[in-house]
């Protein structure tokens, strides 16, 4: 593979965990050395794969369903590479003039967003951890009205921040942020409906740099405080507005993750 996009001071040789979920996502931004950490991960949790790209399609019908509210703003919070079909491709081939601002905590996951996105507009990148939210709004606030609707999008982030950095706290400062009518998108991980080896291996597989909580449906439908879900609710991944064209899902829980999306009211 041509090595031509990979910015100046990025260190191939090392695994990355943003290039490793690019390579889950069927992306082309990682190497053999991210492919051979994302197999060992595979091997330990065999439905990883499908969870991360069930995670990415319910990302893109979202951001078409925030695109047909009337939303031109859009806030990606632990974004990671922005792979084809990712938001500011949904987004700006639906809306030409919508303006995304994607923001991610791993320095090579920004490094890698900065070089793909050189010379698209109205897209800006932010190195920040989600929990920093002055730090975001102060830098996305350079793009974005925050006097008009936003997406906020959290879209399996939320899960990676522990119980003791009060996750609550951290969606109730970005709600303040924005007006009325704007939206909040979260996907997070959940130990609902799957079997105790699994839970297990989902919790092994989160301690590479950052453990995984797995919350239940009632605490992540709390985050929405503020916000009036939309239709279908807070569902497992495969329920949300699935495509008419998609084949019914028996098993939605084998995913292991909810997602929801809500207006502010």
């Amino acid at each position: 593979m041509a090595e031509d996009w990979v910015p100046a001071g990025v260190d191939v040789s090392r695994p990355s965990a943003a290039r490793v979920y690019d390579y889950f996502l069927g992306g082309a931004h990682n190497f053999a050395v991210d492919r051979q950490l994302a197999e060992q991960i595979e091997a330990m949790t065999p439905n990883i794969a499908e969870t991360m790209r069930s995670n990415r399609v319910f990302l893109r019908r979202a951001v078409r369903f925030l695109v047909e509210q009337g939303v031109r703003q859009f806030l990606d919070i632990g974004s990671g590479i922005p792979t084809a079909g990712n938001v500011h491709e949904i987004a700006l081939e639906a809306a030409p003039d919508s303006k995304i601002v994607y923001v991610d905590v791993d320095p090579v996951a920004v490094e890698h967003s900065r070089a793909i996105l050189a010379g698209t507009a109205n897209t800006a990148v932010i190195l920040a951890d989600a929990r920093d939210v002055e730090r975001i709004l102060a830098e996305a606030g350079k793009l974005l009205d925050f006097d008009q609707p936003v997406a906020v999008l959290l879209a399996g982030v939320v899960h990676f921040i522990p119980d003791s950095d009060d996750p609550a706290a951290t969606i109730k400062a970005l709600r303040d942020a924005v007006p009325a009518g704007s939206y909040l998108l979260v996907s997070h991980a959940t130990a609902d409906g799957q079997p105790a080896e699994v839970i297990e291996a989902q919790r092994l597989s989160g301690r590479t740099a950052t453990e995984i909580t797995l919350r239940p449906a009632a605490e992540i439908e709390a985050y929405f405080e503020g916000f009036e879900l939309a239709e279908p609710g807070l569902v497992f991944i495969p329920l949300w507005r699935p495509d008419p064209q998609d084949a019914a899902d028996e098993h939605p829980e084998r995913i292991g993750a909810y997602a929801g999306v809500g207006k502010k009211k």
